[in-house]
């Protein structure tokens, strides 16, 4: 999963927040799990949260909002580095359970 037009579920998703957030600190991918969390907003679902934790206490971030199908990447000192836009709209399990 090496590029975001690719991304075409939730598990395709994951994939490419993974790599991406592998590639930056350069990370062996299958050294290091991330985790995930729903975010809510009124009792719903909106888009989910991902944390890598690294060697040397490096953490790194991403968030996918569902709203604007956008991810955003953030780097060991908390700072945004990458916002990208998915091609293909994804739904939050909530919808996609409906």
């Amino acid at each position: 999963m090496d590029s975001v037009d690719n991304v075409r579920t939730l598990d395709d998703l994951r994939s490419f927040i993974h790599a991406t957030l592998c590639d930056k600190e350069n990370l062996l991918s299958d050294q290091f799990r991330m985790l995930e969390s729903s975010l809510t907003r009124r009792g719903r679902e909106c888009g989910l949260q991902f944390l890598l934790r690294g060697p040397r206490s490096v953490r790194l971030g991403a968030i996918w909002t569902a709203d604007h199908n956008t991810v955003y990447f953030y780097d060991a000192s908390g700072e945004r580095y990458l916002k990208v836009r998915l091609k293909r709209r994804l739904l939050p399990d909530h919808a996609r359970a409906a």
